[in-house]
């Protein structure tokens, strides 16, 4: 998509003009934004008027963390399928002055009349998945928001009213559909029985909107507004959380959200997980999410093999990344879960000798098939959960010209949500990432609803450091389990390879969430395919919607990238 200087972006330029603070010069925006690396500052997102609202704030001399929240509310109003204020999410951010990368955990959370059997039927059955995901039953408390105030506190340097301007403005103003977003509503047609969503989002003649036609969306204008001016509290108390919970439990399948579950939450800061790979040390998302342990333990596999020496296109490497991605997914089904309601064996599954016993399962000619879970130090009551969930997920990275580094993952789960609009934003329906069954074989599932539980995600936002303890990359990925896959495959293109973001993202996947190893349609994929069907996979070339963004320090300037499999951008100065 290309910024023009009318239309939205004008918006956009206009509700910078109007904060309290002037922008410092800077290149015009369709200058700076051609640039393929920059040496001060960048972001990398899904949309390229949310890049421009997180580099508005940079060029003010905002932190990482201001332009992120900046690019988040834009991503919400452009991107609604993907993420906004009725979602979570998970952020990861480096510190450079202490070389410290902390975790934030703004998870939804499951309301407190939540049971173990939420989605059960009266015959012990799970509702069917889209009828459950399309439901009351199925909204979370939203996070997103206050685990943005609460790292804005501390990491903030602009007035947080200043980074609500431009989604404000855009959504008072009005916006033009992108292609991801004309692709999702035609896909997602039931959003149409939405009475608000229908308003926004469909043509007079009954039919969705498409790209290029134009989004008004006043009533979210005047919610973001009202949090610029009050804080989050004018979203988790008082007419907006009545609102909320009146539509979950009025809805015809309704769920238990209330006040208290809204006034009660609070985000958690929580300890990266950070371990070797090579000459690097990677940091990632710990429980509830799985993605930080799924992504060291399939980076810890793949060590003993040299991967630098083999084509990143090869049989080879295909089959080494889809076996390292068996054993992961087999140890995530079995032992992931919210730590504060689940004994997670983190360290353990962590644990080096024990991952070298796992490398040890990987033969170089043959596939091993379906893996079994391990054993991280203690045998476990829990059986295996195999959910596998919606892709309506996104992601933002920046890096200041300090040096701070984000990276963070957002969401309200599938394409659109719960389809249950409030105020011009769409809730979540992150609880069907729990199990919707609570015992598999008479045997507990540690990823099981529960009061206050935080659902399992793949989500893996991710920050590189040198040997030095320095910036290397930061990334991650929208996609549900194959985040997990994709985020690992980039990694692997930037560190064994030396591709720059960019190239790393562009490349086709290979994913394997110990089933079908699937290779993205491209040229060569069914050769390919043959190829590792003879070595015993079960392969399948598959379409690949990515979802990925990240920056890397290459040859001393920000190199970025942003999957072009959808809307994304990453642009600096």
């Amino acid at each position: 998509m290309t910024l023009h200087r009318s239309g939205a972006l004008a918006l956009l330029l206009a509700a910078l003009a109007g904060c309290a603070e002037p922008p410092v010069a800077a290149p015009p925006p369709s200058v700076a934004a051609s640039a393929p690396s920059a040496s001060r500052h960048m972001v990398a997102a899904a949309h390229p008027l949310a890049v421009e609202a997180g580099l508005a704030m940079l060029r003010r001399g905002g932190s990482a963390v201001d332009a992120a929240i900046a690019t988040q509310m834009v991503l919400g109003v452009v991107e609604p399928h993907a993420s906004g204020l009725g979602g979570g999410g998970f952020l990861m951010l480096l510190d450079p002055a202490t070389a410290r990368v902390v975790a934030w955990d703004g998870r939804e959370t499951a309301p407190a009349g939540a049971t173990p059997e939420l989605f059960l039927q009266a015959n012990g059955e799970p509702l069917p998945f889209r009828d459950a995901v399309a439901s009351g039953l199925s909204v979370g408390v939203p996070g997103v928001l206050r685990m943005l105030e609460t790292v804005h506190r501390e990491r903030g340097r602009l007035p947080w009213a200043d980074l609500f301007q431009p989604a404000i403005q855009l959504a008072r103003g009005g916006f033009e559909v992108a292609p991801r977003l004309a692709t999702r509503l035609e896909a997602f047609r039931s959003l149409g029985d939405e009475p608000g969503a229908r308003a926004l989002y469909w043509r007079p003649d009954g039919t969705p909107k498409r790209a290029s036609d134009r989004v008004v969306n006043v009533e979210l204008a005047d919610l973001m507004q009202r949090i610029a001016r009050e804080g989050s509290s004018a979203f988790y108390e008082g007419a907006v959380a009545a609102e909320m919970v009146a539509r979950v439990r009025g809805h015809r399948r309704p769920g238990t959200l209330s006040l208290d579950d809204l006034r009660a939450y609070r985000p958690i800061r929580r300890e990266a997980l950070c371990g070797p790979y090579r000459a690097w040390t990677i940091c990632g998302m710990p429980p509830p999410s799985s993605g930080g342990i799924a992504v060291a333990q399939m980076l810890a596999i793949l060590e003993p093999h040299d991967l630098g020496q083999l084509a990143p296109s090869s049989a080879a490497a295909a089959h080494l990344i889809a076996e390292a991605g068996r054993l992961a997914f087999a140890d995530r089904d079995r032992y992931v879960a919210d730590p504060a309601h689940v004994d997670v064996p983190t360290a353990g599954l962590l644990a080096r000798d024990y991952l070298a016993r796992r490398a040890a399962l990987v033969r170089t000619d043959r596939s091993m098939g379906k893996a079994e879970p391990g054993q991280p130090s203690r045998s476990s009551a829990f059986a295996s959960d195999e959910t596998r969930t919606g892709d309506g997920t996104s992601h933002i990275t920046v890096v200041d010209g300090r040096g701070e580094a984000v990276s963070f993952t957002t969401t309200i789960e599938a394409p659109f949500g719960s389809q249950i609009q409030v105020r011009g934003m769409l809730l979540n329906n992150e609880l069907t990432d729990f199990s919707l069954r609570p015992e598999i074989a008479r045997r507990p599932v540690a990823n099981q609803a529960d009061a206050g539980k935080r659902p399992r995600s793949s989500m893996s936002p991710t920050i590189v450091l040198d040997r030095d303890r320095r910036f290397h990359a930061a990334l991650g990925s929208a996609g549900s389990a194959r985040i997990i896959g994709d985020t690992l495959h980039t990694l692997v293109g930037i560190l064994d390879w030396n591709l720059s973001m960019q190239a790393a993202i562009d490349r086709p996947r290979v994913i394997n969430m110990n089933g079908v190893t699937e290779l993205e349609e491209a040229s060569g994929a069914e050769p390919l395919a043959a190829t590792l069907r003879a070595m015993g996979h079960e392969a399948a070339v598959r379409r690949h919607e990515g979802g990925l963004s990240g920056i890397q320090r290459r040859a001393g300037a920000w190199d970025g990238g942003a999957d072009r499999r959808r809307d994304g951008v990453a642009r600096g100065e």
